[in-house]
């Protein structure tokens, strides 16, 4: 990488955890670097300009892009790392909720991207990686809408991808399964609770709590988005850490009878 003229990452939700690990990773490795987080005045990492914006927001993400062409003049990396949790039954969550996490989750990713590529395309070339999870390719009980975020992205990614080469851009993903961040602390509750689910639910936040604790560290994921962001040729999907390629391999290659009695085993569901 020029380092006179280093090449601009943008990375959403920079403020902790995945966000702030990849913010670090990609100044670390020469680019200059602009962080997102929804709050005025967060703390990124050293070297990596922080800037307020709601990925719900139409104006605000316009404005967060218009500042960095302002300081930088393009925008070569894109990161979609901003995402909110929900754990719980389905059922527990009215539309209103569900809205709101894909406002988040899938409709952030759709309005950042559509804001940078006009620039990307002027350029003839980009690269954007997307943060989706292996709960993006998995059934996830008591995560269903979370994880129809996630497969939303997958979906929308691996398309907008053919599109974009023509003029220069890929668009790749990176699934990491659990990392021990703050994640769990900020999981968002259903706003209408059943009690027919409470046993199953604090079942699956102990099991979550568990995963996350001796799950892969930041820096893991970090890494997978820097090959990610740099490889020549791209591949569609990078998995982020040894549970994500086991959890990638088992999908592809396990029948399905014995994929489910697995998944239901290891979330403590009957089998």
């Amino acid at each position: 990488m020029n380092k006179s003229n280093p090449d601009v990452a943008l990375v959403t939700g920079a403020s902790s955890g995945i966000g702030h690990a990849t913010a670090k990773a990609l100044q670390n490795a020469g680019y200059r670097v602009f962080g997102t987080s929804r709050r005025a005045a967060a703390e990124g990492p050293d070297g990596v300009a922080m800037l307020t914006c709601d990925v719900t927001d139409d104006a605000s993400v316009a404005k967060l892009v218009d500042e960095v062409l302002a300081e930088a003049g393009r925008i070569d990396l894109l990161v979609n790392n901003a995402g909110i949790g929900l754990l719980g039954g389905a059922e527990e969550s009215s539309t209103a909720q569900a809205r709101a996490l894909f406002d988040v989750n899938v409709f952030g990713v759709l309005r950042v991207t559509n804001a940078v590529l006009p620039t990307m395309r002027h350029q003839g070339k980009g690269r954007i990686v997307n943060l989706s999870s292996v709960l993006g390719f998995i059934p996830a009980p008591y995560s269903a809408l979370y994880s129809s975020t996630k497969h939303a992205v997958e979906g929308y990614s691996e398309s907008l991808d053919h599109e974009l080469r023509p003029f220069g851009i890929r668009v790749v993903l990176v699934e990491p399964a659990y990392t021990d961040t703050s994640f769990e602390e900020n999981l968002a509750r259903p706003d209408r609770l059943l009690d027919i689910y409470d046993s199953a639910r604090a079942g699956m936040n102990a099991v979550l709590r568990k995963a996350i604790e001796t799950g892969d560290a930041p820096e893991v994921v970090a890494r997978t988005v820097l090959k990610a962001a740099t490889d020549s040729v791209p591949r569609r999907r990078y998995a982020a850490g040894k549970m994500a390629r086991q959890v990638s391999f088992l999908r592809r290659f396990v029948p399905a009878s014995a994929f489910d009695k697995s998944l239901r085993k290891q979330n403590g569901l009957p089998v």
